[in-house]
């Protein structure tokens, strides 16, 4: 049996040619920046564990070093282009799961062929991710196994990014769409000036088109894995309880969960959750080790899982 080492690097070749293109918007020199480096939406996070991060400034570093090229070129992609309209399209696009049909192990397997460059320190195939996020999750929490589910299930939406998504419309921190970006939104300031809905009356206040405490399931997210995944799992109606789907909708939604925004929107519903998405996020992204897991050991305790709360083949 290939072991993970050897596996890492036959998934890093082949992740190696996997190029999901940036539609308009830059020149080639640009695009290439943004595509070949670090996925950016995901490197500067605002609540990194500091027994965890090397260097806890590095997260939240927005002025300077390496990486700061494509995050902000990437954020002002998804800034401009992330509208109403645009988030409603996806929905249409989307909302009928006939891109692909297959199981949740296949679409772990799709993975392999994603290597997320999102972290400066690790490089390997998504799929070691979502088993590690699992694993974090599984030791601290033994007695919840739907909540070792989702952390196998939280990244697969990232199967976009395989169908020819561009990445500002697949990865990165989420928001909501229809009302005025609020402070915690990454480069809130310099990225949303180009986004037609700001010049729309009833797109650009702190409550835009919702109602105060209306709740965030009646709020249109910005488009993403999150959303996706979100919606993809009510539709093959997953039996996993509402947490899991807080979780899967809102790990990306730092301005919310981290930021302490938006609390306009939510309802009494959605701060009874918080707890529960920011217990998440603890095992998300920061799990990530070069001591990769035996993915080949594991599966089957959770292709038990899937069997349980979301067997068989489903749409995508």
């Amino acid at each position: 049996m290939e072991g993970p080492t050897v596996g890492m690097e036959r998934f890093k070749a082949y992740g190696a040619r996997v190029g999901v293109w940036l539609q308009g918007g830059l020149d080639l020199s640009v695009r290439m920046k943004v595509v070949v480096g670090p996925d950016p939406s995901l490197v500067y996070r605002p609540d990194v564990d500091p027994d965890v991060a090397k260097d806890k400034g590095s997260f939240r570093n927005y002025t300077s070093g390496p990486l700061l090229d494509r995050v902000l070129a990437t954020y002002k992609l998804m800034h401009t282009r992330q509208t109403v309209d645009f988030v409603r399209k996806k929905h249409a696009q989307f909302g009928g799961f006939s891109y692909k049909k297959m199981t949740i192990m296949e679409a772990v397997d799709m993975l392999d062929g994603l290597v997320d460059e999102s972290d400066p320190d690790v490089d390997f195939p998504n799929s070691f991710h979502a088993f590690q996020t699992a694993e974090g999750i599984r030791k601290a929490h033994p007695d919840k196994d739907w909540f070792h589910l989702v952390g196998l299930l939280h990244d697969l939406g990232k199967v976009l990014a395989l169908a020819g998504e561009p990445q500002w419309a697949v990865v990165g921190d989420t928001f909501p769409v229809g009302c005025r970006p609020q402070a915690s939104v990454v480069f809130c300031d310099s990225t949303f000036q180009d986004n037609p809905d700001l010049q729309d009356p009833l797109y650009s206040t702190e409550l835009g088109m919702y109602q105060p405490h209306c709740g965030l399931e009646n709020v249109l997210m910005s488009w993403g894995h999150d959303e996706y995944m979100y919606q993809m799992m009510k539709f093959n109606k997953f039996s996993l309880p509402p947490e899991a789907f807080y979780m899967i909708r809102f790990h990306s939604f730092y301005p919310w969960h981290t930021g302490g925004d938006y609390r306009q929107l939510c309802s009494a519903r959605d701060l009874a959750m918080l707890p529960w998405v920011r217990e998440f996020n603890k095992f998300d992204l920061y799990t990530k080790c070069p001591d990769l897991p035996d993915v080949d050991d594991l599966r089957p305790y959770y292709q038990g899982l899937i069997d349980k709360y979301c067997p068989g083949v489903l749409r995508w």
